[in-house]
């Protein structure tokens, strides 16, 4: 091998795959009001119930993410490997918010009102149903929006750090309008720790698995209450 040459396929560290996508910032950016207006109808108007407004709703983002963004998801994305570690990233990551929720008790006297907020929607739709919809839908939905292409394409305009500082502060402030202090810190602890993991490993895939597994392990099978 040459020197100074990276084997084929291969990511360099903190450098995003771009391919051909170095003006996609544009239409991307473009995309946005979108989840805004969406999140707004969900959190402020609740015409629906909430699983369904929030399947409706990241269904529309994936295929936005697929029209605007092409090919962001290769099947190669899912290896052993990268299944191994959404799993064990998801893990960390209820870990990370186990330790907040405990801390944030301590700093904040709203902090288990707000959490319980965020557990009444459970009551909307059966354990199984929603589990199911987090898994199948909404996590991975999130991330081939928010990583798969608001991060991808930012990257290649603006460096892969700031883009996934940006996308991480966009994702969190998209949850404003459910006025909730927690899930909105919430939002951004999640979205800089899947955005930094789809940084370093360059897979989507990887990132999905991760969402998905956290949002049925906190939601449904382990819920963080301490009360």
């Amino acid at each position: 091998m040459p020197e100074g040459k990276m084997p084929e396929g291969e990511i360099p560290e903190g450098e995003m795959p771009q391919g051909d996508h170095a003006g996609l910032w544009r239409p991307a950016l473009l995309t946005l009001p979108v989840p805004i207006i969406l999140w707004y109808i969900m959190f402020g108007l609740r015409p629906l119930n909430f699983w369904l407004e929030m399947s409706i709703s990241t269904l529309g983002l994936s295929v936005l993410a697929f029209a605007v963004g092409g090919r962001i998801l290769p099947r190669e994305n899912f290896t052993p490997a990268s299944v191994l570690l959404g799993i064990g990233s998801a893990l960390i990551l209820y870990f990370i918010f186990w330790m907040g929720d405990l801390i944030s008790g301590y700093l904040f006297t709203f902090k288990n009102s707000q959490v319980l907020a965020i557990y009444a929607n459970r009551a909307e739709a059966s354990p199984v149903l929603v589990g199911l919809l987090l898994f199948l839908a909404i996590g991975p939905g999130e991330e081939l929006y928010w990583r798969g292409l608001i991060q991808h394409a930012f990257s290649a305009r603006f460096g892969p750090y700031p883009a996934w500082i940006i996308t991480a502060v966009i994702y969190a402030l998209v949850h404003i309008w459910s006025f909730n202090f927690m899930l909105i810190m919430a939002a951004l602890v999640g979205g800089l720790f899947w955005g930094w993991l789809y940084l370093r490993t360059g897979s989507l895939g990887t990132v999905l698995i991760s969402h998905a597994v956290w949002d049925v392990a906190i939601f449904i099978l382990f819920p963080i209450t301490h009360g």
